[in-house]
């Protein structure tokens, strides 16, 4: 009996072994189950999560091209002179899009490349606007050429009527230069005698003063008015005799500062009127040829040399 019962313990122990084996084979199983679904989950979360990555990597590169386009477009309508507000503000859009840090979902990329397929029809928008603006350019830039050579033949036709109207002042300006004539010089002595200019010398004892007469031609393209008339006689070595004390003084010509030997302040009527000069010098002359030169303001008008001997 006793054999009886041992029998049936060991029975008892080897299914209690059976049972633990089985429930340790079938924990195994469901570990490795559990474990094989884990990696697959993991598996495909780290496809998702490259494939993520992948397609913002490509909206990354079609938001720079966009940009990149938008701001040729940019630079080109404000050198035609267009308008580039609305552009801008996409632009800057996509910049501020461009440089998120954040990962995108791949709703956020479906919607980004759907703004950016519409983006294209924006940037066509604006090259027919280019070519339109090149089109009104170069319509203003030819006009503009037309307005040019217009204004620059008028500006040669106002230089030549200028340069008319300089030539004639010029003419006028000679024309009406007044003139001495039949200039005569004679040396008056001490008795008031007078001994004129001929081909024969003066000597210094016939001259206690030099005469000097003219009549200013008639002219009528002078204007009437004052007039100031200078005699100046030069010595023979070319210098001016002059005494301030009687009367000399300076005057300007060509700019230069001259001196004259006598002076008379008239009024030129144009009636070939006759001036008269006098001048004692109150030493003698030089021997050689002496030259009197006459002077109107700033030209001279008339000259003549006499001889002393």
């Amino acid at each position: 009996m006793s054999t009886n019962f041992e029998s049936e313990s060991t029975e008892k122990k080897d299914q209690g072994k059976n049972i633990i084996i089985i429930v340790l084979v079938l924990l195994v199983i469901i570990s490795g189950i559990k474990l094989y679904t884990d990696y697959v989950d993991r598996s495909k979360k780290t496809e998702e999560i490259l494939l993520l990555s992948t397609e913002n990597n490509e909206l990354n590169k079609r938001l720079d091209s966009v940009t990149y386009q938008l701001d040729l477009r940019i630079q080109e309508i404000e050198k035609l002179g267009g308008n580039v507000k609305a552009l801008e503000e996409v632009r800057d859009q996509l910049i501020a899009e461009r440089n998120t840090s954040r990962q995108r979902s791949a709703n956020e990329i479906a919607v980004l490349n759907e703004k950016i397929r519409s983006y294209s029809g924006l940037i066509e928008e604006k090259d027919q606007e280019i070519l339109e603006l090149r089109a009104m350019n170069q319509q203003l830039y030819a006009e503009n050429q037309d307005l040019k050579t217009t204004q620059a033949e008028i500006e040669e036709e106002v230089a030549q009527l200028n340069i008319q109207k300089e030539d004639l002042q010029a003419k006028v300006n000679i024309a009406a230069m007044l003139k001495a004539e039949n200039i005569n010089i004679a040396a008056v002595n001490s008795r008031g005698k007078e001994r004129v200019e001929t081909t024969k010398d003066f000597r210094n004892r016939q001259i206690e003063r030099i005469k000097v007469s003219f009549n200013l031609a008639d002219n009528q393209v002078a204007e009437k008015g004052p007039r100031n008339v200078y005699v100046q006689i030069l010595a023979p070595n070319s210098q001016p005799i002059f005494d301030v004390a009687k009367g000399s003084g300076t005057f300007m010509m060509d700019g230069v500062e001259e001196f004259y030997t006598v002076r008379q302040d008239i009024i030129f009527d144009n009636t070939e009127q006759e001036l008269t000069f006098y001048y004692e010098k109150g030493s003698d002359y030089n021997s050689g040829t002496h030259e009197v030169r006459i002077f109107v303001d700033n030209y001279q008008i008339g000259s003549k040399t006499f001889s002393v001997k």
